[in-house]
């Protein structure tokens, strides 16, 4: 049985390789400290049969971002920054990539944003895409783009919920 859990020291960080190296170094060398300071979290995607062995990872933190970034039609009579949580990094482990794993983890995070949201607020979930096709990725999940920088997208609490 698959499940979803916080990083810890029994996970294998060592095996993951994503196929992308920023991201393989922040889960070995960084994912665990920010944890311990409480910089962000960052969960895992493991198989109970085999619990050490990390299928995927996600981090959420919590974010900051200006309200003139936004389309004037998501938000008016706002403060000048609003809160919210972060889709810091995603990433699945390439022998288990194209398998949908990757949905998996955007779901929960998206369900752990909600529940940030409704116990200390915050209006949706942020992520900064590397690249276009991250952004094309993201955008099939209902991510906009905000204003003057295209990659830096944002996902509404209410279409969270319209989806979950």
């Amino acid at each position: 049985m698959r499940i979803i859990e916080l990083l810890g020291k029994q996970h294998n960080r060592d095996s993951f390789d994503c196929g992308n190296e920023a991201l393989n170094k922040f889960l070995k060398q960084t994912a665990r400290q920010h944890i311990q300071k409480g910089v962000s979290r960052t969960f895992v995607l493991i198989d109970t049969e085999q619990s050490e062995i990390i299928i995927g990872f996600f981090t959420l933190t919590l974010c900051e971002v200006r309200i003139d970034k936004f389309p004037a039609k998501f938000f008016k009579k706002y403060p000048s920054q609003v809160p919210g949580v972060k889709l810091a990094r995603l990433a699945v482990d390439k022998a288990y990539q194209r398998q949908g794993i990757g949905e998996v983890l955007m779901i929960e995070a998206m369900q752990r944003a909600l529940i940030v949201a409704d116990n200390a607020g915050g209006i949706g979930l942020f992520v900064d895409a590397k690249d276009d096709n991250a952004k094309a990725y993201y955008s099939r999940y209902g991510f906009v783009s905000l204003a003057d920088a295209s990659l830096e997208l944002f996902l509404p609490l209410s279409v969270i919920q319209g989806m979950l």
